[in-house]
């Protein structure tokens, strides 16, 4: 191992566990090892990168790809693992990763099964053990599979956020040898049950989310959290087949669709409802995405169903017509404000709606139209909608004003950057205290982890558990709350370059802007406009570094806020 170059320390969990392996521990195991072979100095210096909350089935982790970022870029001579699954549990991925390795010349120490690829035998030996991890991995996966299909013959809830329609009733039963076995079933909530049946009945109706959703919105219906349904909260109902009555129709549908079924013909009795097994594929950081449904494992549940087999099949056979009809952006979409312009009704995203007219420019002709009066049909909001063209050129206009080196813009900018200074040291002050207050917490955690083998098989076992998962879960708060509080700071330290750059960019503003094809355009406005808002005769501009919660007056001026521009271009419909 070279000396001029750094050790890489890797460490992955999937999850938190309290046991021995944490990556804590195997951080410090790998340090000694390193102490042992290289000495105490190397393993000090040595880089740790550490992935919590992630998988062994592939390498899509932010730690590892950054350790092979600082790999390939000749930052490391060498990486040491506890074990070796904390790599990979993919042979495919493992070898890659060994021959990618080789070619840096980079060495890969595994001190759980004492390999070490700087020696030819170390290298067949880790293959030989990958090729066994692999075959972990692939046997837990069948065994979580078996484990569904068990559990699909008893059409139990697993636990989760709970359809709409649907709490959670926890029931318990005794087995012939005595013992209490407790599980989940989905019972009814009649209000939800109602609103559910009402999103089927209207759909098939219309055969249209868009006008499904503006029938909700105009007739008040509500999630069970108290929030309007969106589009896609809707079709996630449509297409959940908890909702499907076990009938006829139902039985014949699965079978046909070649589905894993456990449960006989009999047992569609026509009132329980449908448990589907397997629906998602489900990875780490990324959004759940559906499974065919010949890999669903499905059984009558203990529930009742909403809606009936054939409404069901009907309504997926609609979803499926519909889905060729994607939503087309604009054609030629010239709007500049999109995402950036918001209704001072209701707060909601206003959208560019192009006309086939053109104007005395030759431009196409569009307005700005609030998405809540839109999907509401303008009941839930009815603000009227701002002329794109002309409020696109005002938006412009106003930036070039703050390209005069002497304007009032500029020295607030600078007013600001002072006053920002200072608020930074308290956001340190703040940031300080809560790494001390999370590190006492997983202090905490170590030394009752440690106590745990004294305690174990004794009453105080279940108590010290609860403890550890009590000050875990406070420990990821204060993980969180940490971060934040870093891209508080970072988003808000301008240096004196940066604003110096700043400062440039906004003064060639006015100079470049009308040369700018409208992509171009677009990104130099969201360079210093956070936000716009339409309040229907008046627009509010909002810079970054202004206040998000400032309360707009009934009558704004320019001179309002350092960092708000107000003024009134004309309405969709002035002449």
């Amino acid at each position: 191992m070279s000396e001029k170059k750094a050790i890489a320390i890797y460490s992955r969990k999937s999850k938190f566990t309290g046991k021995g392996e944490s990556i804590e521990n195997q951080i410090e195991l790998c340090r000694q090892y390193i102490s042992t072979h290289e000495g105490e100095e190397v393993a000090t210096a040595a880089v740790v990168y550490e992935d919590e909350g992630f998988s062994g089935g592939n390498l899509e982790r932010p730690q590892f790809k950054k350790m092979m970022a600082d790999a390939k870029a000749g930052k490391i001579s060498a990486i040491v693992v506890y074990r070796l699954d904390r790599i990979s549990r993919n042979i495919g991925d493992f070898a890659s990763l060994i021959e990618e390795l080789g070619d840096m010349k980079i060495s890969f120490v595994s001190i759980k099964e004492q390999f070490d690829t700087s020696s030819p035998l170390g290298r067949a030996m880790m293959y030989i053990a990958s090729v066994f991890s692999q075959l972990e991995r692939e046997t837990i996966a069948e065994r979580i599979r078996d484990n569904m299909h068990e559990l699909s013959k008893t059409g139990r809830w697993l636990g989760g956020v709970t359809p709409t329609g649907y709490s959670s009733e926890q029931v318990q039963r005794v087995t012939v040898d005595g013992k209490v076995r407790k599980a989940c079933k989905l019972k009814r909530i009649p209000e939800e049950a109602e609103v559910v049946k009402v999103i089927f009945d209207k759909f098939s109706e219309t055969n249209s989310l868009t006008q499904t959703d503006a029938f909700l919105l105009q007739n008040g219906y509500t999630t069970k959290n108290g929030k309007s349904f969106t589009r896609f909260a809707i079709k996630g109902i449509l297409s959940n087949p908890v909702y499907m009555i076990a009938d006829e129709y139902a039985f014949r549908y699965l079978t046909e669709n070649e589905v894993e079924l456990f449960s006989e013909e009999s047992d569609f009795d026509g009132k329980h409802g449908v448990i589907a097994y397997n629906r998602t594929i489900q990875k780490a950081g990324k959004a759940n995405k559906p499974r065919p449904m010949q890999e669903w494992i499905v059984s009558v549940g203990k529930h009742e169903g909403l809606v009936s087999g054939a409404q069901w099949i009907k309504v997926q056979n609609l979803l499926a017509q519909n889905r060729s009809k994607s939503y087309r952006k604009p054609r030629s979409n010239v709007a500049l404000l999109s995402g950036l312009l918001y209704c001072g009704n209701c707060g909601d995203y206003m959208r560019p709606k192009l006309t086939s007219r053109t104007d005395a420019h030759g431009d196409l002709i569009y307005t700005y139209m609030c998405a809540m009066k839109e999907r509401s049909r303008s009941h839930c909001c009815n603000i009227k909608n701002a002329n794109g063209n002309i409020l696109d050129k005002a938006i412009i206009e106003e930036i070039k004003k703050l390209s005069e080196d002497n304007s009032e813009f500029m020295r607030q900018l600078e007013k600001g950057k002072r006053t920002l200074a200072g608020d930074l040291g308290g956001h340190a002050e703040r940031l300080d205290a809560l790494r001390a207050e999370h590190l006492e917490c997983e202090t905490e955690i170590k030394a009752l982890v440690s106590s745990l083998t004294k305690a174990s098989g004794t009453s105080a076992e279940e108590y010290i558990m609860k403890q550890i998962d009590e000050l875990h879960d406070k420990s990821e708060a204060l993980k969180r709350r940490i971060e934040d509080m870093k891209r508080i700071t970072a988003s808000h330290a301008l240096s004196d370059i940066e604003f110096e750059l700043f400062r440039q960019m906004l003064c060639s503003f006015g100079q470049t802007i009308d040369g700018m094809t409208v992509e171009q355009k677009r990104a130099a406005i969201r360079t210093c406009v956070k936000k716009v808002v339409w309040d229907g005769s008046e627009v509010h501009v909002y810079l970054f570094g202004s206040d998000e919660d400032y309360e707009l007056p009934e009558h704004p001026t320019t001179g309002g806020t350092a960092s708000e521009e107000a003024f009134s271009p004309l309405g969709a419909d002035s002449k």
